[in-house]
């Protein structure tokens, strides 16, 4: 089954130790036991994170030698945020019409504005 690329991206974010992982790849770049140092888990668990991570192209790994670091990739993540703004106009104007609404309490007419 094919995903779309914001697919893959929010289901490479719903796991806590891949959110964990980007987070620590935002500092720089960092090797497969770098990362997988503050989990208990094997190599092999953490490595299958990162395929998930690089699959949906949130991180990239390059070899230098015997090390292949991994790094954080910010492209998927824009299409996340430009996902979202249209959720957040559409908060942002609930919250307004909220605001309203509690001016209009706190001046003593609870039916609001009248249009």
């Amino acid at each position: 089954m094919t995903h779309d690329p914001l697919s893959q991206v929010f289901s490479a974010l719903a796991d806590p130790t891949r959110r964990a992982i980007l987070a620590r790849l935002s500092r720089g770049e960092a090797s497969v036991n770098a990362l997988a140092e503050p989990f208990e888990m094997t190599l092999p668990a953490v490595s299958k994170h990162l395929k998930v991570l690089e699959k949906a192209g949130l991180i990239s790994r390059s070899r230098t030698a015997q090390w292949r670091p991994c790094r954080l990739e910010g492209a998927p993540l824009r299409g996340v945020a430009e996902w979202l703004e249209a959720y957040r106009k559409f908060w942002d104007g609930s919250f307004d019409r909220l605001d309203d609404y509690l001016d209009d309490i706190q001046k003593g007419d609870p039916d609001g504005p009248r249009s």
